[in-house]
């Protein structure tokens, strides 16, 4: 009995993990796999299908089944907001990732709009607004090289950003030290960050601004950040592309 495409694909993984095929290469046509493992090609294709699916190949028009890179950026713990970082200096959390991370940077890999919006739901609960009043939200694409790698929106009170930076659209930081920095000119200073995760497949509207290929998951972020008395000045949620990023944290044992 001949390998089923569960074992052929199996088979074509190990390859992939073992560096027969290395990131960035192609894998032979299917044609070639058929005859090489002495399936058919049906086989053969749902077995790229289910490499696909798992985010290991990707289809390229004229170019045939890709191995993808997996390059992933450090996003750093409670090191990426580090007030020696944005208080003292002007490194922004995702410069602190790519540094950390030995990748280039540019501020204006980050764009952004801002808007007056009805809050969202959680943004209700988390900065106590009127359900039927307005906050401003700064959404943000961040790049790499040109490639997306994850969205960022925050929302605010308006009577806490209007008329500072975080409500100027300029692709960027919002000035020295971004957000963070503002916030404390404001009388705001952010001292407590809570992040929390979970993964999900992307909708289209994700695929579509992160460039996902078929099969990538997202990581969605939701961070809430607080003053030293415990008063709430953003709420965040961001989308990640998976493959983009290892989470790396550290800290020291609660006692």
């Amino acid at each position: 009995m001949g390998l089923g495409y569960r074992e052929l694909a199996a088979q074509l993984r190990g390859e992939i993990e073992r560096g027969d095929y290395t990131p960035g290469s192609t894998l032979p046509k299917q044609d070639d796999l058929a005859i090489e493992f002495g399936v058919n090609v049906k086989t053969v294709r749902n077995a790229v299908a289910l490499l696909e699916a798992e985010g290991l190949v990707t289809p390229v028009r004229r170019r045939g089944t890709i191995v993808r890179e997996r390059p992933p950026m450090r996003r750093l713990g409670a090191d990426r907001y580090a007030k020696s970082k944005w208080k003292y200096g002007d490194s922004v959390a995702f410069v602190a990732d790519r540094e950390a991370s030995g990748q280039p940077w540019h501020r204006t890999d980050q764009t952004q709009t801002v808007d007056l919006v009805s809050p969202p739901p959680r943004a209700i609960e988390v900065l106590g607004v009127d359900p039927e009043g307005q906050v401003y939200a700064r959404s943000r694409t961040v790049k790499l090289e040109g490639r997306p790698t994850h969205t960022l929106t925050s929302y605010y009170r308006p009577e806490d950003v209007e008329g500072t930076p975080l409500v100027d659209p300029t692709p960027g930081p919002a000035g020295r030290g971004g957000g963070f920095a503002v916030l404390t000119l404001q009388g705001l200073e952010p001292h407590q960050v809570t992040e929390t995760f979970h993964a999900r497949m992307p909708t289209p509207d994700e695929i579509s601004t992160l460039e996902l290929p078929a099969g990538e998951p997202v990581m969605i972020l939701e961070r809430i950040t607080r003053t030293k008395e415990g008063h709430a000045v953003e709420y965040a949620t961001g989308v990640h592309a998976a493959s983009r990023f290892s989470w790396t944290y550290t800290y020291d044992m609660p006692d």
